[in-house]
């Protein structure tokens, strides 16, 4: 069938699913789902991966089961442990190995060695390990704080952590927020169901008519980055900014416009986050699902620890009260951002470029901000005036593409050498010349590419003065729903790719 949303195959086994969906009573319609995601996962790839997320949820379902029984705190908190050495030790192992792996065999060469310390090992991931994973510990933790009921039936929470459109590429759910709507009887909701579809077209539109021509792009300039002085690469990565938005964020509206089809009301992962004013604000932004999540089960509670807790005693003796919080902030925010690029892979490109670099900028930003501070005052520049705003926003994107360069290299090595070339090989003159036409656009498909930008751009704007663009336009008159709504569908058949035998090109956060 294909993993990927995109795939012909995959819309054929979603309208089959969503017909039998509301075919069947009310009571068991989770029943279809659950369904519906075993045999989504026994057809997409090797069916045997399936035990992996069965396993998870066994083990979270035995640990709940004990922590809801009246006993003492110790058999509680073993449990607790159990659960998460076990699911942690299997991500680790499938995801984590052969990064720990590749650090022994590079610090050996650097320092003179010319063989591999030792061997890479190679295993098969299942599909979405790290959403799953993260959503079922979330869930756990909370049950363990009393702040989650326990499930008791295994089935209810198999559907819970194998619910197939988030298993691909998330959002990272939490129970006590998202659980308990897959078990209530949904009945059709015309309104619901129309407003999925346009969600998913929508979707639709982002992946396959905007991200696979930045893809194009991107591909033909990182594929040979030696080839390509800095004006190119600043073009590739602006353009691999928008193709990861696109790819990432269309997803998640194919997710969230297909689960509202189901009734199901999934939370939000991006809010336009290309106009944030810095980076803190960016990843409120952007993956929004996994910042609260690792605030809330790493950041805050690594805060609370006895050593944390001793450590900023210690400092803010030495320091003062202000410098003191303030340096063990920043230490929890170091692991934070750590395990937040090594969640994206298991690769030091990932840590530094989608990890440590943003805390790099997020200290920065909190020790200069004094000054900054001093100078506009000094300058007598209003830190509230548009033409300030727009230069926060562009300086964060700039940052932000800093970052991706990391992300789309093959390596930290190629990532220095891009970053290098970006920055002494600027000559403007590619940008007249035509030579950008020769990237894997030409200039129709590059007229396309800007259009589509451009609607992209538009329903962001609006989007960001909070206009609720559905609910608008079904507002408008029939045939003016209709022309809107035929319109992006054609756009889509006859700009983007599809159809039998095309899978689009795969999510790219599919594999985490």
């Amino acid at each position: 069938m294909g993993a990927t949303f995109t795939s012909f195959y995959f819309l054929c086994f979603y309208v089959c699913l969503l017909f039998l969906y509301y075919l069947v009573p009310k009571k068991i319609r989770w029943c279809v789902l659950l369904f519906s995601s075993i045999a989504y996962y026994l057809l997409s790839g090797n069916g045997i991966l399936i035990l992996y997320p069965l396993v998870s949820c066994l083990s979270a379902y035995i640990g709940i089961r004990i922590m809801g029984e009246e006993g003492k705190t110790s058999k509680r908190k073993a449990a607790l442990i159990m659960v998460i050495v076990l699911q942690i030790g299997i991500l680790f192992v499938l995801k984590y190995v052969n990064f720990g792996i590749n650090t022994i065999n590079g610090l050996s060469k650097l320092f003179g060695g010319t063989k591999d310390v030792v061997d890479g090992l190679h295993f098969m991931v299942p599909l979405g390990i790290s959403f799953y994973t993260f959503s079922i510990l979330g869930y756990v933790a909370d049950v363990y704080n009393g702040i989650a009921v326990p499930q008791k039936n295994f089935l209810k929470l198999a559907l819970y952590g194998m619910y197939f459109p988030v298993i691909l590429s998330g959002p990272i759910m939490r129970y006590r927020e998202d659980g308990e709507q897959f078990f209530a009887p949904h009945g059709f909701d015309y309104k619901q169901v129309t407003f999925g579809m346009q969600r998913m077209l929508w979707g639709f539109f982002k992946t396959l008519v905007i991200s696979e021509r930045m893809n194009l792009v991107v591909n033909t300039v990182y594929g040979n980055h030696v080839q390509y002085g800095g004006i190119y690469l600043w073009f590739a990565t602006i353009c691999f900014a928008f193709q990861l938005y696109t790819n990432f964020s269309g997803s998640m509206d194919i997710v969230l416009g297909m689960s509202q089809t189901f009734g199901l009301k999934m939370p939000e992962n991006f809010e336009t986050p290309y106009f944030s004013k810095n980076i803190s604000e960016y990843w409120r932004r952007w993956h929004m699902t996994l910042g609260v999540w690792m605030k809330e089960y790493i950041f805050y509670p690594l805060l609370r620890t006895s050593a944390f807790t001793r450590l900023g005693k210690n400092l803010k003796k030495r320091l003062g009260k202000k410098r003191g919080k303030q340096l063990t902030t920043f230490l929890a925010m170091f692991i934070l951002w750590f395990t937040v690029g090594i969640w994206h892979g298991g690769d030091w490109k990932y840590v530094i470029g989608s990890g440590l670099l943003h805390w790099f900028y997020i200290v920065m930003g909190e020790l200069l901000m004094p000054f900054f501070q001093t100078f506009m005052e000094k300058c007598h520049i209003n830190p509230k005036s548009r033409w300030v705003d727009g230069f926060r926003i562009v300086r964060t994107f700039f940052l932000v593409n800093i970052g991706f360069v990391f992300f789309r290299a093959d390596n930290v090595g190629m990532a220095v050498s891009v970053l290098r070339s970006m920055f002494t090989s600027f000559h403007l003159g590619a940008v007249f010349d035509g030579s950008l036409f020769t990237l894997g656009l030409d200039w129709v498909e590059m007229i396309i590419a800007v259009v589509s930008l451009g609607i992209l751009l538009t329903v962001s704007i609006l989007q960001e003065k909070g206009i609720k663009i559905r609910e608008s336009i079904s507002q408008r008159k029939l045939p003016i729903r209709w022309m809107i709504w035929y319109a992006l569908l054609f756009y889509t058949i006859l700009l983007g790719y599809y159809g039998p035998g095309y899978s689009a090109a795969e999510f790219i956060y599919q594999g985490f």
